[in-house]
């Protein structure tokens, strides 16, 4: 029996506690509620190094225990060399996660986009940081769109069932 290769997705901020974690958890929970695990590899991590090890920010657990997606088990990581070759899709939080990524990418398979992007109505393509803002409501909203986008992205390219 030939086994599938997962369609990888990584999301990215820049420490890893706020919107990236957000991002990965909702779209866990999406792909989840569509029978799509099992065709899935789903992570995320920050450009940055500050926050690694550490659960994500008590204000993203509080938005995502409103709604109740689960977020058990993520910790902040950094972006490292090896998720160029590991993931499909990498996806940034704002135009400085998105060059931060092109410029660590010394090469890479993987689709690099801004979330927003995927979302033609979106005015501001730029999720902004719920951690100098405190606007997880928003960022919330705007994470859901961005992932449902994502999602259906993937769905018509990877043609899936």
């Amino acid at each position: 029996m030939e086994s599938k290769q997962r369609i990888g997705v990584l999301f990215v901020c820049l420490g890893n506690i706020c919107r990236s974690p957000m991002a990965e958890a909702v779209f866990r929970h999406m792909v989840a509620e569509e029978g799509l695990v099992d065709q899935f590899l789903i992570d995320s991590a920050g450009t940055g190094n500050w926050h690694i090890g550490k659960p994500p920010h008590h204000g993203t657990r509080g938005i995502l225990d409103q709604y109740g997606i689960s977020y058990e088990g993520l910790k902040a990581r950094q972006v490292a060399a090896t998720d160029f070759s590991s993931f499909d899709y990498i996806v940034a939080m704002d135009v400085q996660n998105e060059k931060d990524l092109r410029q660590l990418a010394q090469s890479t398979h993987a689709q690099i986009v801004k979330l927003l992007d995927l979302v033609p109505e979106a005015v501001n393509k730029e999720v902004p940081d719920p951690y100098y803002t405190g606007k997880f409501e928003e960022v919330y909203e705007l994470v859901s769109r961005g992932c449902a986008a994502l999602l259906e992205r993937i769905r018509q390219e990877a043609q899936l069932d």
